[in-house]
């Protein structure tokens, strides 16, 4: 097992934990509607929405930045043979 594996495991067993020792109902006020609701359900609900922003904001991204695209729009006016081939040839790498 990886580190973010255990890390990940720990976790779900502390949150579980928690939710299950908040089994009681609570008032709560949603959106000016005062409401009765059990506090196990509130907290899996925000459980999961922090959940799914995480892998969306933690997500990768999937466009590359292509230099010499920037450098074209950037440098329109001047020499495009500035750079050396060697240069070039470290740019280009993947």
């Amino acid at each position: 097992m990886s580190i973010k594996n255990i890390f990940a495991l720990v976790i779900v067993v502390l949150l579980t934990i928690v939710i299950m020792q908040n089994t009681d109902p609570a008032w709560f006020t949603i959106l000016f509607v005062k409401k009765s609701i059990s506090k196990v359900t509130v907290l899996t609900f925000v459980a999961v929405i922090a959940f799914i922003l995480g892998v969306l904001v933690g997500r990768p991204k999937d466009k590359k930045y292509n230099i010499g695209e920037h450098y074209d729009e950037l440098h329109a006016g001047e020499d495009k043979n500035t750079l050396s081939d060697e240069d070039r040839d470290y740019i280009s790498r993947d």
